[in-house]
């Protein structure tokens, strides 16, 4: 295996519009601003990694949840899973 180094790079001017296209997009997949970039760069590029790609095409038709929301459905179906072993014998 080769050894990549790591090296920086400094963008500068950026238009706002990018700026703002790049924090949009940290904030919706709860990502750093230097891993959106990445991202974008690898997307743009064709370089990305199939397996790391994350899609958001539906999250507009499915919502979200709140934290407290999530853990009433997943007690619901804790409760909803288990066996009770008077009706099972």
């Amino acid at each position: 295996m080769h050894k990549v180094m790591q090296r920086a790079i400094t963008l500068r001017n950026l238009p706002p519009h990018v700026i703002n296209a790049i924090r949009r997009r940290a904030k919706e997949r709860r990502i750093s601003l230097n891993r959106a970039v990445i991202t974008l760069l690898e997307e743009g590029l064709g370089v990305g990694s199939q397996a790391d790609a994350t899609y958001h095409e539906l999250d507009n038709l499915g919502g979200s949840w709140a934290r407290e929301e999530a853990a009433a459905f997943d007690t619901a179906l804790r409760e909803q899973r288990s066996i009770d072993p008077d009706v099972w014998r």
